[in-house]
């Protein structure tokens, strides 16, 4: 079954939004364009309480990009975003939202982040996304979205780590880039793990 997975689609992500992705905007014609070729479409979605630990607003003192220890692990600050309920939570009005079967949230516990699609950033919850790929007898998965350094990159290495062939389209990805090199260094991380770097137009 082929599977294309969307990753945060959301109007806090694209350009205007709290935590923009530079370009974000512009991965909104590529996914409508992708959904129809595929069986089975999923999508994830960042889904946070106001008082979530990864808000620098929420620790005194503290800034976005600041890296503090968030109950025994590294966690980078942002700024509010993608707070549940909120405009800047839901997915950009352009996508076309009816072509997404199942929508699997994320971040929804305010004591640790989660960056992937399958886990929180612990391992410690699943989010039901890869028993549910299983269930429907899913091998093989499209991977698109924001950001690549970020959400992309430890979505498709739980992917993979959990068995499954991935295929990072990479035209169809931004990155935040928070330090030079971060998203080259993450399309290096998921490549070398296993994960089958292509462009839109190959799929």
């Amino acid at each position: 079954m082929r599977t294309l997975l969307l990753i945060d689609l959301q109007n806090d992500f694209c350009p205007g939004g709290a935590l923009a992705v530079e370009e974000g905007n512009l991965l909104i014609p590529i996914a409508n364009d992708l959904m129809p070729r595929f069986d089975l479409v999923l999508a994830t979605q960042d889904w946070h309480p106001a008082t979530h630990g990864s808000f620098a607003a929420n620790h005194p003192w503290r800034k976005p990009g600041q890296v503090i220890d968030l109950h025994g692990l590294s966690q980078v600050l942002w700024p509010i975003h993608c707070v549940q309920e909120s405009f800047g939570a839901e997915f950009v009005p352009t996508l076309n939202t009816t072509g997404i079967h199942q929508v699997f949230v994320k971040g929804t516990d305010p004591e640790i982040d989660s960056y992937s699609g399958f886990f929180d950033n612990g391992h410690r919850k699943a989010t039901g996304l890869g028993d549910y790929l299983k269930a429907q007898g899913v091998d093989e998965l499209y991977v698109m979205g924001i950001a690549t350094d970020y959400c992309v990159k430890f979505t498709v290495l739980d992917a993979l780590e959990l068995g499954f062939k991935v295929n990072l389209i990479q035209d169809a990805c931004r990155g935040v880039n928070l330090k030079a090199g971060d998203v080259a260094q993450a399309l290096l991380d998921m490549q070398s793990k296993g994960a089958n770097l292509i462009t839109s137009n190959a799929v």
